[in-house]
């Protein structure tokens, strides 16, 4: 338990540098202090104590602004940045060294259509090891988010993503594939990112310019058949 505790700690050193000490992650950080206390509740989830779950989960989220359900299933160091509004559904499942920024929410598409025959059924994604999301994603439905895949913020993901994507936009679409698994702040990758509308628009252009292009040539080519050369005139003389 000490052990885990400490990898949780050490993780959130790693990857914000704003945290100087072990200490002052204990005292201060409300990521701790959710996901500590989603240790304690998933463990009586798990043992039958479900009211007793949810009491105490709800308090933590009074307390820390986080709010995870103690049914989800979370993988060894987790890390919530700043975490204020993160909402983790009861069948979500994260792996090993997941990241999320304020603002994000794992959670279902239709939760009140039905709400009786979707009890105990899959309704909240998946994130693989080293998924980064960024602050106000939303990933709805019961898909996965691959291995070291990246969400840009206020990306709204409701399809698979493949492992090493990153994936921005409303609905989010691929923008880059890669297999880099270095860190990687907000989930999206410093230097030229392309936009998808933006390209989307340049190639509609592109396109448009070469139809001008085939139109004027047709209009030359048929003025240049309707030119036909003038008959010499007869003009009659009395001479």
């Amino acid at each position: 338990m000490f052990k885990l505790i400490r990898q949780e700690i050490d993780a959130m050193i790693a990857r914000d540098p704003a945290a100087r000490s072990r200490w002052e992650v204990v005292i201060s950080y409300p990521a701790f202090h959710a996901i500590m206390g989603y240790r304690g509740t998933h463990w009586l989830w798990q043992r039958g104590f479900r009211i007793t779950a949810r009491f105490l989960s709800q308090i933590f989220r009074w307390l820390t602004g986080i709010e995870i359900h103690p049914g989800a299933k979370i993988g060894k160091r987790f890390f919530i940045d700043h975490g204020m509004g993160v909402v983790i559904g009861e069948t979500a499942e994260i792996g090993d060294d997941v990241t999320l920024y304020q603002g994000v929410t794992l959670g279902g598409t239709s939760p009140s259509v039905n709400s009786e025959g979707q009890r105990g059924l899959k309704r909240h994604p998946t994130l693989e090891d080293g998924v980064i999301v960024g602050s106000g994603a939303q990933i709805l439905g019961p898909f996965t988010v691959r291995k070291n895949a990246r969400v840009g913020g206020n990306a709204v993901v409701l399809s698979e993503v493949p492992e090493g994507a990153t994936v921005v936009g409303i609905p989010a679409k691929i923008v880059r594939r890669e297999t880099d698994d270095r860190f990687c702040a907000y989930g999206t990758p410093l230097g030229d990112l392309p936009d998808p509308v933006a390209r989307a628009l340049e190639e509609l252009g592109r396109e448009v310019q070469g139809l001008r292009d085939k139109v004027a040539a047709l209009e030359a080519e048929k003025s240049g058949d309707d030119v036909t050369p003038e008959k010499p005139r007869i003009v009659a003389s009395s001479e």
